[in-house]
């Protein structure tokens, strides 16, 4: 493994860990439903899942940045990650037994995300714009395989085996993730962390990030409820596996043209295009909820939503957080997400029932003219460095 370069390294963990999201989250509400719970059920386990981003983001950012021991974070949430999916069939199966595994879970996987996305800007270091997409793509790829995989074995075999499925390749993930050293050039323990509210009160950043969760509030009925919804018209678990995966396909070809896009518009414009894009995107899911073809149209659509979207939130954080801020900037950068889903999961569960999924979904998609708003407050010029 030593022999191998390290984009290679970062790019497996990364489809070890996009594998584990692509098991999750299309399949874990159907695993709910199967146990039993109601939709308002299901709505609060997804919003307790994300929960902690509230603040279990700024823990990890803050010993991160304080001890410098990255990778070593990472190691102990995917192991502490793997440790839940055994308890799993351990634990009563009620709803309060469930809540507090899925609480311990997202504050342990909040550690990962964020802090190897730090990790991987470190060790591409002054290549990053141009080798980001490329060792990204993979966490993509992995999704892809993952909810394939899992969605045709889950044709012959019990939705009630998916925690099996998930501690495995949790397991896999923090095996691998003893091939990646902390980075070089990262910055070491420091004795006082530089305050982030002078960058914080910058009016691009506190725009980005009121943008960010309209963004998400907007797709939380998608990340929580859009396999259920499918369902519910009658699609089969390949055929949702298939739309799942199609949005990530998008995602990865957004990630290696990205730079097309970044080089030649301005942030203010692209956070627009994202916004307006997805507003469309579940209009139209709610309004052609039976047809395959327009389900297959919307998610070519997470090219915006979260693609695109994504390379610029990476971009504005290396860019207006300093080297000593990165832990926290990535971390702020996950509570916002966090909390737009999490809200988002809460209304869409209390009103599924009573409004119907399909209105859910076009509510959705108009709740993302309101982040337009936020939007004109980012930078109008091209970034030459992006």
């Amino acid at each position: 493994m030593q022999y191998l370069p390290i984009q290679t390294k970062l790019g497996a963990f990364y489809f070890f860990y996009y594998s584990i999201v692509g098991t999750f989250m299309p399949y874990w509400s159907l695993y709910l439903e199967d146990q039993g719970f109601s939709y308002q059920e299901i709505g609060v386990l997804s919003s307790i899942a994300i929960l902690t981003r509230f603040f279990a983001p700024f823990i990890w950012g803050w010993i991160a940045d304080k001890s410098g021991k990255r990778m070593l974070l990472v190691r102990i949430a995917t192991w502490m990650e793997a440790g839940i999916w055994f308890l799993i069939f351990i634990i009563p199966n009620n709803f309060q037994s469930v809540a507090l595994l899925m609480l311990i879970f997202s504050f342990f996987q909040n550690a990962i995300l964020a802090q190897f996305e730090g990790v991987t800007l470190f060790w591409l270091g002054e290549k990053r714009a141009e080798l980001y997409g490329q060792v990204r793509k993979w966490g993509s790829i992995g999704f892809i395989v993952g909810v394939f995989s899992i969605g045709a074995l889950l044709e012959i075999i019990h939705i009630s085996m998916l925690p099996i499925m998930l501690l495995c390749i949790a397991f896999t993930a923090f095996l691998w993730s003893f091939t990646i050293p902390e980075p070089e050039h990262a910055p070491k323990s420091q004795q006082q962390l530089e305050p982030l509210w002078p960058v914080l009160k910058q009016p691009v950043v506190m725009a980005f990030f009121a943008v960010e969760f309209i963004l998400l509030f907007a797709q939380a009925p998608f990340y929580s409820f859009y396999s259920n919804f499918l369902k519910q018209h009658a699609f089969s678990t390949t055929e949702i596996g298939f739309l799942w995966s199609m949005g990530v396909v998008a995602e990865i070809i957004m990630f290696a043209y990205a730079h097309v896009f970044l080089t030649r518009f301005s942030w203010r414009s692209l956070t627009i295009l994202c916004l307006l894009m997805t507003g469309l995107r579940f209009v139209v899911v709610g309004l052609f909820a039976d047809s395959f073809f327009m389900q297959f149209f919307s998610q070519t659509l997470h090219a915006f939503s979260f693609g695109l979207f994504h390379m610029i939130a990476m971009r504005l954080i290396f860019q207006y957080f300093s080297i000593g801020q990165q832990g926290r900037g990535q971390a702020l950068y996950s509570t916002m997400w966090g909390l737009g889903v999490a809200l988002g999961s809460l209304f869409a569960g209390a009103y599924w029932q009573i409004l119907s999924g399909e209105i859910i979904f076009i509510l959705a998609g108009f709740s993302t003219l309101f982040g337009c708003i936020f939007a004109y407050a980012l930078p109008h010029q091209v970034q030459k460095n992006s």
